[in-house]
């Protein structure tokens, strides 16, 4: 793609999720969603591949979908009670609409299908971009209703995401696609504890960012996007591997990792609200996403000789890349230690 214009979809991206994010006004917010939209469609498509081709249209027609609910939510709710700030959205049933028009655009079970589709279709650096960036509007929106958001509804959204994120994962030989069933799993437990404390969603889901981000930009490195060629790719830089390993059980939640961090703060605000047996339920269901981290993990960790025929040996790497995902390494797996000060800044 031209760089003059992957510039202008990028600043497109950076500017409707901003837009999204600091409105008070549902049109602006809705603007903001539009402009995303707009603004990934050519990044997913950019390859011609039919099964881009095919994801760009997937996407296009779910977020056209949620949007417009999003929009119906809105109107519905001023027609009620006249107001179009997004804090006050009080009618129970725009709350509803809005809650499934969040799934939607989220990738939160029942609404999930098109996500592993998309993500699949998409190239790393744009499934990045999917998997984060496009992920902060919505939840922004979540963040701002979450007063007057119906519990049980949000609840059994997040057990099922993290079951069916879980389940659907385990079987998967493709990375892209056992990352996106990771990212519905995450969301559940973003989604279970947004209502109670929506700062913990936020921290969930910026702490989530950083080691999706580490993950993708790793393997955006290595060029690796199979379980087979994984196991064959440790020849081209071993550290990094090394690192991927770590990484991955730090996006499983396992201790004394950053990414058991968000998890046992999640487990602790739930049994505070009186949330035990719904606790307890999403730990057990998070540890079938678990098994699949834990395949990937082994896949790294094993040192297959690499095969002539499709081995494709890097001569130098990307200085400034390479210096991104160091930092982002380093802290994907050693914050669980300050975490008291992470505490005071949220």
């Amino acid at each position: 793609m031209n760089p003059q214009a992957n510039l202008i979809f990028i600043i497109s991206l950076l500017l409707g999720t901003t837009i999204t994010i600091s409105s008070n006004h549902w049109i602006m917010a809705w603007a903001g969603l539009e402009i995303n939209t707009l603004a990934i469609l050519p990044l997913i498509s950019k390859s011609h591949h039919p099964r881009a081709i095919e994801a760009a249209t997937k996407y296009f027609l779910t977020q056209s979908a949620a949007s417009a609910l999003v929009l119906f939510s809105s109107m519905t709710n001023a027609w009620h009670t006249g107001q179009w700030d997004i804090t006050q959205l009080t009618h129970p049933t725009s709350s509803l609409i809005l809650t499934s028009a969040i799934a939607m655009k989220l990738g939160l079970v029942p609404f999930h299908f098109w996500f592993p589709e998309v993500l699949q279709g998409s190239p790393l650096t744009t499934g990045l971009l999917l998997s984060t960036i496009m992920k902060l509007p919505p939840i922004a929106l979540l963040y701002m209703t979450s007063h007057s958001l119906n519990p049980t509804l949000l609840t059994t959204l997040a057990i099922l995401s993290t079951a069916l994120g879980g389940w659907m994962g385990l079987n998967q030989t493709q990375i892209r696609k056992v990352l996106a069933f990771s990212s519905i799993s995450h969301l559940g437990w973003m989604a279970i504890i947004i209502i109670y404390n929506p700062k913990l969603t936020l921290l969930n889901f910026y702490l989530y960012a950083m080691m999706t981000a580490t993950i993708f930009l790793t393997l955006n490195t290595i060029k690796v996007l199979k379980l087979s060629t994984l196991m064959t790719a440790w020849t081209k830089i071993p550290s990094l591997n090394a690192m991927l390993l770590l990484t991955l059980l730090s996006l499983a939640g396992l201790p004394p990792l950053t990414g058991f961090l968000p998890k046992w703060l999640i487990i602790q605000e739930l049994t505070k609200q009186d949330m035990a047996p719904a606790a307890t339920l999403i730990s057990l269901l998070s540890l079938l996403s678990l098994f699949f981290y834990l395949r990937l993990a082994y896949c790294t960790t094993i040192t297959l000789p690499p095969h002539t025929t499709n081995h494709m040996k890097q001569w130098r790497t990307n200085k400034s890349t390479s210096i991104m995902i160091a930092i982002l390494t380093t802290m994907s797996v050693l914050l669980l230690p300050i975490s008291p000060m992470i505490l005071t800044i949220v």
